[in-house]
């Protein structure tokens, strides 16, 4: 099984130590992972570099049975938006995506606290920003369409509260999701 590494892993500053340690754990459970700065065979051409990067990533997720995405909150409240458009695209391929955060902490309390003050709680209890715009509260970890289209792919959303410290670097949640993909879907959380 090939699985394709979607997160912002990308943007570490030890992004090549990273993909060296997700990989590992996939060849330890049987699979290979793939990612998204390896070489892609198929990208096509293109001359503007974004675009090449842009054209690797899409031939990578065809050539990938699933998807195992970061979706720890990254530079605001919700996940990666590369990421989140990865999640999408596998999802409408057919294909079985799982997704890890290092965080537990629910998507309205994170969003809550990033906008600070200018969060408004109206006299029904609902919560909206400075424009007036209703802040989403289904007590899930992200935007409803992230963890629904994780759980209508069969998949499985891992949360963990990990020290800051180690959010970019903890790999539990990660190994969880590719050791129940390899096993499908039976491992626990």
């Amino acid at each position: 099984m090939r699985i394709y590494l979607a997160g912002p892993d990308v943007f570490l500053p030890d992004a090549a130590a990273m993909a060296v340690a997700k990989k590992a754990i996939c060849e330890r459970h049987g699979a290979t992972g793939v990612f998204p700065t390896d070489l892609a065979a198929d990208a096509g051409e293109a001359p503007d570099r974004f675009m090449r990067i842009y054209l690797g990533n899409e031939a990578h997720m065809r050539a990938c049975d699933a998807l195992v995405a970061n979706l720890t909150p990254f530079r605001g409240p919700s996940a990666d938006a590369g990421t989140v458009y990865e999640l999408g695209f596998m999802r409408a391929l057919g294909r079985p995506i799982y997704g890890y955060a290092n965080t537990a902490e629910p998507f309205r309390e994170r969003t809550l606290a990033f906008l600070g003050p200018a969060a408004r709680q109206r006299a029904d209890g609902d919560w909206t920003d400075a424009e007036g715009l209703h802040l989403e509260d289904f007590g899930l970890h992200d935007n409803l369409m992230i963890d629904g289209g994780i759980l209508a792919a069969g998949g499985r959303l891992i949360t963990r509260q990990v020290p800051a410290e180690r959010r970019w670097s903890d790999l539990e949640g990660f190994e969880a999701c590719v050791v129940a993909l390899c096993q499908g879907g039976r491992a626990a959380s």
